[in-house]
């Protein structure tokens, strides 16, 4: 059989379209993805965490004695001036009345002290005599010893014996005052209630131990209190420091004046601030997970000008990033191109249009970025979220955002 030129033209041609079909049908399309181009540029570590603002010394205002606190004179917010604005005023607590038991042997050691002091004044009497006495007997014995009719010893026992007389004396009027005042005493439990009181004064005025604000007050109305009974706290707004609730293992890396941001404080912008203090002592708390852990406070003061947070008062809630680490030259890599396996770092690279896998080396991190310290180099496009389908050699394409 004899084929002509155009029969083995047409029959090429058809071979040619059938491994045409078969290959496309075969080929493996790239995988769009999505690349990032590595650069260089800051990083900064933090320690992030809720806080809350406090006003630094606070001034707890108590009742000095027992009684009746009057109508608070000021409220929440007004402004008070140390030594001069009076904040409370404390009645006195009246006396009890005395049921008749009570009447009955407050009465009894009334009289008795009466008595005491009446023994107390024969005893004042009977000493001064022999007071008198005594010194006659000295003086006598005195003249005597000096125109020699009597011996030295006879004057030292009167001088002796007035001694002792008037020490006697000193004694007696000694124990009569006391008497006098138990008097008192026993007087002043029988006193009634409706007697004016002994200073003269109706009430005592308290007033504002500094400069501030009223930021709290326990109960504007009238009310009996006990002595060391809380009345109101006093504070200065513009006097602001930043508490923060950190895990005793993030504090320990933290550093002296580390700066911080605050973020999420109801303002416009970020407000900065820096470390000053971590709490020597940790407490024990138990998480919503049940978990025990170890916590500490941390306290930081605001370094952005009073103005820009003018609007923060006490216990406001802020977010706050705390700097552990930074550095202001590193190759940074987004943390969605990392992925570890068996202990290692790996990243998907571009390279004309196939994804090459590569191992690397990872320093710090934040919560977008890391540190690449050895496998990658500035302008490398690395793959973002790799897929499960991308592998070493894999044809990709990047992806067209319309």
């Amino acid at each position: 059989m004899t084929w002509s030129l155009r029969t083995i033209g047409l029959s090429a041609v058809g071979l040619a379209l059938v491994g045409g079909l078969v290959v496309t049908a075969f080929r493996t399309d790239p995988i769009p993805v999505d690349t990032a181009a590595l650069a260089r540029g800051a990083l900064s570590v933090t320690v992030d965490a809720e806080g809350k603002t406090r006003i630094k010394e606070v001034y707890e205002v108590s009742a000095p004695i027992s009684g009746t606190v009057l109508r608070l004179p000021v409220a929440v917010g007004d402004l008070v001036a140390q030594g001069v604005t009076m904040v409370a005023e404390v009645q006195p607590a009246t006396p009890t009345l005395l049921d008749a038991r009570s009447r009955a042997q407050a009465v009894a050691a009334l009289h008795e002290a009466e008595a005491n002091v009446k023994f107390a004044e024969a005893e004042v009497t009977r000493t001064e005599a022999q007071e008198a006495f005594a010194r006659s007997q000295f003086n006598r014995a005195k003249s005597l010893a000096e125109s020699g009719t009597t011996s030295l010893t006879a004057l030292e026992t009167a001088t002796q014996q007035y001694d002792l007389a008037q020490a006697d004396r000193q004694s007696a009027e000694a124990r009569l005052a006391m008497s006098r005042a138990a008097l008192e005493s026993a007087q002043a439990v029988l006193v009634d209630p409706e007697e004016p009181k002994g200073n003269g004064g109706c009430c005592l005025p308290i007033l504002a131990p500094a400069d501030g604000v009223v930021l709290s007050v326990e109960g504007k109305s009238a009310r009996p209190v006990a002595a060391g009974a809380p009345l109101l706290t006093i504070g200065d707004p513009g006097d602001l420091e930043i508490v923060v609730d950190l895990l005793s293992s993030e504090a320990t890396r933290l550093s002296p004046d580390a700066p911080a941001r605050i973020e999420r404080w109801g303002g416009d912008g970020e407000l900065v601030a820096k470390l000053r203090l971590i709490e020597p002592a940790a407490r024990t708390v138990i998480s919503a997970l049940g978990i025990e852990e170890q916590r500490v406070d941390a306290v930081l003061d605001f370094t952005s000008p009073p103005e820009m947070w003018a609007g923060l008062g006490q216990a406001f809630a802020v977010f706050v990033r705390i700097e552990e680490w930074r550095t202001e030259d590193a190759l940074l890599i987004p943390l969605s191109a990392i992925f570890r396996r068996d202990g290692q770092w790996y990243s998907f690279v571009q390279e004309e249009g196939v994804a090459r896998e590569v191992g690397i080396e990872v320093g710090r991190r934040d919560g977008r970025s890391a540190e690449v310290l050895a496998g990658l180099k500035a302008g490398d496009r690395v793959i973002l979220h790799p897929p499960d389908s991308i592998a070493d050699g894999i044809a990709v394409v990047e992806r067209q955002w319309q």
